[in-house]
């Protein structure tokens, strides 16, 4: 693994120079618009990246996007990985290990989830401050690198509470709907029966999703503050269960994504 981080590393740097960004940033499913919002210095393909793993979906562009958002320097993955895709936990998570060697202070982390909460509706926002993990493997297990982090991290406040606090303020002050709330993670890539949805909702879940999980744990692993959004994108209330297709999901999340950019990006600025 180490290995793979320098090879992926050293490559990057020989394309960005002395590029050092503060921020890293994951878009979500239908999620990549905030990257119009950045002045990009340099973009850089997956495919191009030494042992860097390459995004099979067809909606998720595969590109590290370097640049410059509010003000402040960011790398940006538009199009993230995920377990259902046949990679390992290892493997989804290397982004975010060569993101923290190359500079990074904090990560930014957004998706597009299934709202189990009735109170929270198609097309709102929810700041993620906890998360379940139902998934069936775990990016940390085999040897421990004390280069990159403890054997045992903490993960009792995974999710920056500062930064919390500052995006509810800022969809407030912008008459955004934006919850706080418990995201659940699972492998996918079917959406959940009513069954399933009725028992992430008992265990605790305001939404739930197949992403995210595996890279805030390797952030937290290495010492990286972490703050996550999710947009709603269908609702799982087994009471009014109705069938979802992927597309109406990417329209959900397309519709959402401008307000979710807003509180991105004004929390960015902050730094």
């Amino acid at each position: 693994m180490l290995d793979s981080i320098q090879h992926s590393t050293t490559y990057i740097k020989s394309r960005i120079g002395d590029f050092e960004p503060e921020v890293g940033i994951i878009l979500g499913t239908g999620l990549g618009g905030l990257v119009k919002e950045i002045e990009v210095e340099k973009q850089l393909m997956y495919s191009n990246i030494p042992d860097f793993p390459i995004s099979t979906l067809e909606f998720h562009s595969g590109k590290l996007i370097f640049g410059t958002l509010a003000g402040v320097k960011v790398v940006a993955m538009q199009g993230r990985l995920h377990y259902y895709e046949g990679y390992s936990m290892q493997q989804i998570t290397l982004p975010v290990r060569v993101m923290k060697m190359l500079g990074i202070k904090t990560l930014f982390v957004s998706n597009a989830s299934g709202s189990l909460n009735p109170a929270f509706k198609k097309g709102d926002l929810m700041v993620i401050e906890d998360h379940i993990n139902l998934q069936p493997n775990n990016p940390l297990i085999g040897r421990n690198e004390l280069e990159l982090g403890p054997r045992f991290p903490d993960m009792s406040q995974a999710y920056n509470r500062a930064l919390i606090d500052k995006a509810l303020d800022i969809a407030s002050a912008n008459n955004i709907i934006c919850h706080k709330g418990v995201y659940v993670a699972v492998t996918g890539p079917n959406l959940e029966t009513k069954a399933e949805y009725r028992y992430l909702r008992i265990i605790g879940g305001d939404a739930v999703g197949m992403s995210t999980v595996p890279e805030v744990i390797v952030a937290s692993h290495m010492g990286l503050p972490v703050f996550a959004i999710s947009v709603l994108t269908d609702e799982g209330f087994t009471e009014i269960l109705q069938p979802v297709s992927v597309e109406e999901i990417l329209e959900v999340a397309y519709e959402a994504e401008p307000k979710m950019t807003l509180v991105l990006k004004e929390l960015i600025a902050g730094f």
